[in-house]
Order: C-alpha cells, then sequence, then structure tokens
C-alpha cells in the first residue's frame, strides 16, 4: 500500500477517536455509574475545542494524500474510492456530533448544528455514494470535481466553527458565523451534489441500455 492511501487510511482512523472527544455518554450509563458523569463534563468543557482539532488535522490531510498521489504518480483506483469515503465518514461523524449537542442544549448559542442541516448533507452524500458504487460494479472510477473539493472546504470550515463555538472570533463579536457557514455549507453541498448528477448518471443510463 502507498503512502497516500495509508494517509487516506490514518484519516478514517481518526474518526472513532475524533467522536470520544465530541459525544457525551448516553444517560443510562451515567446512572448506572455515576463515575462518569465527569467524563460528559468534560466533553462540555473541552472535549468540543479538542475534537475539532483532531478534525482539523483529519480534513487537512484530504489535500495531502492528494498531493502526494499525483506528485509521485501513485493515484491509484482505491485511493480515490478511499478518499471520498473518508471524507464523508468525517463530516457524518462531526454532523451527528453536533446535532446531539444541540439537542442536548436546545440552545443555539451552544453552536449546535440543526437536525435539517446535517440531514440534507449526509442524504447527499449517500446519493453520491450510491451513484459511486453503482458505476464502480461496472469498472467506472468517479473523480470527485472542483465544486466537490470547494464543498468540503466549506463544511470544514462550518464545522470547525461550530465546535469551536465561533472561537477566537467570538471574543469580539457575537455574531453567528458557524451558522452562516452551515447555511452555505448546505447550499454548496445541494448545488455540487445536483451538478455531480446530472454529469454522471450517463454512466447509469449507458450500461442499463
Amino acid at each position: 500500500m502507498n503512502l497516500p492511501n495509508k494517509i487516506t487510511i490514518s484519516r478514517i482512523m481518526f474518526v472513532p477517536v475524533f467522536m470520544m472527544f465530541v459525544l457525551q455518554l448516553p444517560h443510562w450509563v451515567t446512572e448506572m455509574f455515576p463515575a462518569l458523569e465527569a467524563y460528559n463534563g468534560f466533553v462540555v468543557s473541552y472535549g468540543y475545542y479538542i475534537g475539532a482539532v483532531f478534525y482539523i488535522i483529519a480534513s487537512s490531510t484530504d489535500g495531502v494524500d492528494g498531493y502526494i498521489a499525483r506528485k509521485r504518480k501513485q493515484v491509484t483506483k482505491l485511493g480515490i474510492f478511499l478518499d471520498p469515503i473518508a471524507d464523508k465518514l468525517l463530516v457524518a461523524a462531526a454532523l451527528i456530533a453536533l446535532v446531539e449537542r444541540y439537542r442536548i442544549t436546545g440552545d443555539e448559542v451552544m453552536m449546535g448544528v440543526s437536525g435539517w442541516a446535517a440531514m440534507v448533507i449526509i442524504s447527499r452524500e449517500f446519493i453520491v455514494t450510491g451513484l459511486r458504487l453503482v458505476v464502480a460494479g461496472e469498472g467506472v472510477v468517479l473523480k470527485a470535481g472542483g465544486l466537490g473539493k470547494l464543498k468540503m472546504v466549506v463544511q470544514t470550515v462550518a464545522i470547525s466553527a461550530a465546535l469551536l463555538g465561533n472561537f477566537p472570533l467570538s471574543l469580539v463579536t457575537d455574531f453567528p458565523f458557524d451558522a452562516l457557514f452551515m447555511a452555505m455549507a448546505v447550499v454548496v453541498t445541494v448545488y455540487s451534489g445536483v451538478d455531480y448528477v446530472v454529469k454522471n448518471v450517463r454512466h447509469i443510463n449507458s450500461k442499463s441500455g
């Protein structure tokens, strides 16, 4: 396995580590083991900030593995397939954590994400992944386009802002940058998804014909 693919797989392995810092334990667990309530307190006080660091590091490797693969001419079908899967797992994990955060607090000030925004973004990823799987069965590997890369950047900024509670901008202004970026992420995500399907649905039509 080449270096770019190892980096991509490491991004996938970041997901459970990230989740440990941003998801609180269920209520029934802390009732059975009251000492674990301190864990939930840690998540609320510090976990989201630590999780944001892991998320930003993991997201940044997306460009690294692609750059190395192109520079060393090590682009493989496995890498083309795994790279977007790693991105989608990371984004889905972060959105689920932020929806949970919003549900628990019931307060937009806590910088959570509404279930509607998360559902739209995750649904787009399912649709695109489904299209890739269908054509992959025919030996066709669909690459991510420029809009897909832009979508990932906007999502990363929006999710990072939400995890960090708009810090450090929150020190000087109460403007909800996280909400603004998340709205932008939803728009770009939907647009890039429609564009991707329109450009690549011909692969399905040609095979079924």
